[in-house]
């Protein structure tokens, strides 16, 4: 009886041990949409060939500065940026490393929240790379973006959100400085 109690927590320690510690690779999302990239807009914007189709995909919870001058860059200024001129730079480096984890003819995953498309027509996704990767987290949780709610699409708020502290803690991507 008393073999059988060790045995029992022993197992029920290793499947704890192995649900905490184990392999921490993300799942390729095979079952969603998939998509091949066209090209990289901006930090926070992406075309895919979707179903022999090209679409404007924008990236669901993420928010990098503006890559090039407009009333969006002078609005981030005013956010605390830095002036218009260091937004836009900040906005290319954000674009380049988006760049650097996604190229054109990559497969990629479209998971989609409640709305589909936004006022400007372009898709809202969470694109998931193909090693299982979410391009949205990475480059929040590199520090190239910082979060944007826009309800209701608040499926990875509370991730996004922590992700941006680390980044901003650690001096990450654009927090370097």
């Amino acid at each position: 009886m008393v073999k059988k109690s060790y045995l029992l927590i022993l197992l029920t320690l290793t499947f704890f041990v192995i649900g905490c510690f184990g392999d921490k690779k993300e799942r390729v999302k095979t079952d969603l949409p998939q998509a091949t990239v066209v090209r990289v807009i901006d930090g926070d914007t992406i075309v895919v060939n979707l179903n022999g189709m090209e679409e404007k995909v924008r990236l669901i919870g993420v928010d990098t500065p503006e890559s090039r001058v407009n009333k969006r860059a002078e609005i981030q200024s005013k956010e605390g940026l830095g002036d218009t001129q260091t937004v836009v730079e900040l906005g290319k480096k954000a674009k380049e490393f988006t760049a650097s984890l996604v190229k054109p003819g990559d497969k990629v995953y479209l998971e989609f929240d409640v709305q589909q498309r936004d006022k400007y027509g372009r898709l809202l996704a969470y694109v998931y790379l193909q090693d299982g990767r979410m391009l949205n987290k990475e480059i929040i949780c590199n520090g190239y973006a910082m979060p944007l709610t826009v309800p209701p699409n608040v499926k990875y708020e509370e991730e996004f959100r922590k992700c941006y502290k680390e980044a901003r803690e650690k001096g990450l991507g654009l927090w370097k400085e």
